[in-house]
This record gives structure tokens, sequence and C-alpha cells, in this order.
């Protein structure tokens, strides 16, 4: 397996993580592909790259000429098919194994060289289930799970199967690094490290709201002012999206085979009601603009 410079990046997603994944690539000096068939997502990915790149400009972290760079780095196509001429492919689609597995698959037939990693930024799904789809190549896929919003989330968990070959491992921890990013590496668990420990969490605020022990704005406040934390836990659930994190939960208490990590009854009828959180307009809290 080469251990070359990454020349071309595939992403495979053009929302919030994919586009971000792609953005810190190409200010990283990657050329990328980005790939996704939703109608009007490349078209959307292509606006916020525009805002994100512009803002940082704005805030002189950036000139113009390194993002105007930055932004001729990135292609996108609306078949996978034109997928092509890749040295490292990381999938960034919704959170389905179901989905993963008929991509990877795919990549895999597609790129049949052990010398282009196959890489998932699944947040919580088995990587070595994952890595069956890749057949007899399941040794180059590998968790390289970034955080939202890429762009300013530092961290990168880097999480093997038990197929990943070690060298895999290596080079995926010189990527992230070399997209200034700081990777950390987990065994490959449900949830990770970073869903493990912070979903019960945010379930427990749940539970916490359910039982009548305080109110949203209050148990947010607690956890800022008396925690520290940046965002407390009701509000980081809408920010990740209530549905996402009843699905986390799940995946957390199937893989671990232990019910304590099922998603708070509270946090399941919000989900049925169909308030997501951010990008619904309303969840825990409400969101007039959205």
């Amino acid at each position: 397996m080469s251990n070359s410079p990454i020349s071309t990046l595939g992403v495979l997603g053009a929302g919030q993580m994919g586009g971000g994944i792609a953005q810190v690539a190409a200010m990283a000096g990657i050329n990328v592909k980005v790939f996704d068939s939703f109608p009007g997502a490349l078209d959307k990915c292509k606006a916020v790259h525009a805002k994100s790149l512009a803002k940082l400009v704005e805030k002189a972290k950036l000139t113009k000429d390194a993002a105007d760079a930055a932004a001729a780095r990135i292609s996108f196509v609306a078949s996978l098919d034109q997928l092509t001429g890749c040295d490292w492919v990381v999938e960034a689609v919704i959170e389905d194994v179901r989905v993963k597995k008929d991509l990877l698959a795919k990549l895999a037939a597609m790129y049949p060289s052990d010398d282009v990693v196959l890489a998932t930024n699944t947040s919580s799904i088995s990587i070595t289930d994952l890595a069956t789809a890749a057949g007899s190549t399941a040794h180059r896929v590998v968790g390289m799970h970034f955080f939202n919003p890429v762009p300013l989330m530092q961290l990168v968990e880097v999480i093997p199967g038990i197929q990943t070959s070690p060298a895999v491992v290596e080079r995926t921890i010189a990527l992230a690094t070399a997209m200034g990013k700081t990777p950390l590496r987990a065994n490959d668990r449900a949830g990770f490290i970073s869903n493990r420990v912070l979903m019960p969490m945010i379930n427990e605020a749940f539970y916490a709201w359910m039982e009548g022990v305080a109110e949203p704005q209050a148990i947010d406040g607690i956890m800022k002012l008396g925690c520290n934390f940046p965002m407390g836990p009701l509000r980081l659930a809408d920010f990740i999206g209530l549905d996402t994190c009843v699905h986390i939960m799940n995946v957390l208490a199937d893989g671990l085979n232990n019910d304590r990590y099922r998603a708070c009854p509270l946090l399941k009828q919000l989900v049925i009601a169909g308030r997501l959180g951010d990008k619904t307009g309303r969840g825990v809290f409400e969101y007039p603009a959205k």
C-alpha cells in the first residue's frame, strides 16, 4: 500500500458533513470531488462553501487568494460513475447501515486498488460491519469521524475495524493531520468514544425534563454555568437533530446489548411529532427563523 500524499479526495455526500470535509481538504491543498445525487444538494454545497470561505477572509483567517484557490480545487459530480481519479474516498451520507454498505460495495468495485482507502464518516455504526461490503479489500476500510461544523471542530476520531490494516490507520492519521485536524484513535465499539459518552448525557437531560426535575432552560443553563459546557445538552440535541439522537441511541443499545442506552420516551415523542430541532424549526426549543 502506497504512503504517497493524497492528490484527490472523493467525498460522497454534499450535506453539512461532506461539504465541510470537502472545504477543509481543499483549504489544505487537496483536490476534491464531491458527489451527491440529491436534487439541489450540490448547488447548496457550493453556496455554503462560498459563504464560509468569505467569512474566513472577512475575519482575516484566510487571504482572498487562498480562499479562491480552495474553491477552485473543489469539483462537483451528480453521478457516482463520475467520481473517478481519487486517491482516497470518504463517505458522509445518511447514518444508515444499508445505504453505507451499498456505497462502499460500489466504491470497492470502482477502486479495486489497495492504494485507495475507503473511509466512512459514521458517528456510531460498526466499522467492522461496514467493511464487509468491501469484500476481500475490507482491510482498507476505516472510520474517519469528523465533527460538525467540520471547518471549526478540531477532532477526527480514527476507528479501525477488526480487518483494517495498520498501514491504513497510519495513513488516516497522517491525512487528518495534513487537513489541520487532531486525530485521536478509538476502537470499534458502538458509538466509539464521542457518542458513547455524549448521547447518554443528552438522553439523561431528556429524562430530567420528562420527570420534572427542571425545565429545559434551567437544565441547559446549569450544565453551561456549572459544568462549563459551551452549549447545553438539550440545545445540542436540537443542533444534532433529535431523530439522529434517537438513531444513535438505538445503535448504542443494540451494539452494546444494553437497553439502558435506549432513547428517553419524551425524546422519541418529539421525533414522532416532527419536532427534530434546528432543521425543522422546532425541537426542544423553537427557531422561528427556520
